[in-house]
């Protein structure tokens, strides 16, 4: 009887320290999403003048407020912009800046700009493989006076390689929306 005793309470003892592994504290990085308050695009045409600007500010991110959605200045007819969309986290004090974090993961982000006649978008940077991020873009404006919306779009994870995503179609690409804010706007 004392063999058992002695021969239960070892194989308890091996069972407990096997049921144990020392890797829980051992943690996987989590890539938390961004918080993205406030996004602001910037149109600034190629020969100079002053930018239109499109910005969007949610301060109390899904709280019981509407995001207050600006539009400072209209399109000229055929002009060409250079355009950056900058993301700020209005959350903390100081702001921070997503912008850089979602370059930096750029691989993971794609932007789209979704309209219809108001002009043509081009990307102007692009992530480590070679496809684009949208953070930086071209716009020409319509060759006519024309009114309609601009939403501009960051998806997260999307497929980068389907069919017209890197011609900046939304159609294909998947992923999750981190932001989506639509303008109204005019080409004058």
């Amino acid at each position: 009887m004392k063999n058992f005793r002695t021969l239960a309470l070892a194989l308890v003892t091996i069972v407990s320290f096997t049921a144990c592994s020392d890797d829980d504290s051992a943690t996987t990085p989590v890539n938390e999403e961004e918080v993205l308050t406030t996004i602001t695009a910037t149109f600034t045409p190629a020969a100079g003048g002053t930018p239109v600007i499109l910005m969007s500010r949610d301060l109390d991110g899904d709280g019981p407020a509407a995001p207050v959605v600006t539009v400072t200045g209209s399109f000229a007819v055929g002009t060409d912009y250079n355009g950056a969309v900058t993301f700020l986290n209005e959350t903390t004090t100081p702001a921070t800046n997503t912008t850089l974090e979602i370059e930096e993961e750029g691989a993971d982000h794609q932007l789209f700009f979704q309209q219809s006649g108001l002009g043509t978008f081009a990307y102007a940077d692009e992530d480590a493989n070679g496809h684009p991020i949208g953070l930086n873009f071209t716009y020409k404006a319509a060759a006519a006076p024309t009114a309609g919306n601009l939403t501009i779009t960051l998806r997260h994870l999307p497929n980068k390689a389907g069919t017209n995503v890197a011609a900046g179609d939304i159609t294909n690409a998947g992923g999750g929306t981190d932001a989506e804010v639509t303008f109204a706007v005019t080409v004058q």
